[in-house]
């Protein structure tokens, strides 16, 4: 058991350990910049057309969601006819 819980050990350590080794841009100031700009955009559309696409997506199936859930609510609402 103990042999089998170092080598558990070794791996995870190397997997750790290598994932550290890539190095990302710092992009930070790239992006504040771009969203303190006065464009007249709001914060949520400053990202350009995926930030686009996904609002329209959310505000689309939200909007399902809601139309769905009046539906069902009106529908259970109805007494069902007797046969």
């Amino acid at each position: 058991v103990y042999l089998l819980f170092q080598a558990l050990r070794q791996v995870f350590q190397r997997t750790i350990s290598t994932a550290s080794r890539r190095q990302f841009e710092n992009r930070v100031s790239e992006n504040q910049r771009l969203f303190q700009e006065d464009n007249g955009l709001p914060v949520h559309l400053k990202g350009g057309a995926k930030d686009s696409l996904l609002y329209r997506t959310t505000a689309g199936l939200t909007l399902l969601g809601t139309m769905y859930t009046l539906y069902y609510l009106l529908t259970s609402s109805m007494p069902k006819k007797p046969n």
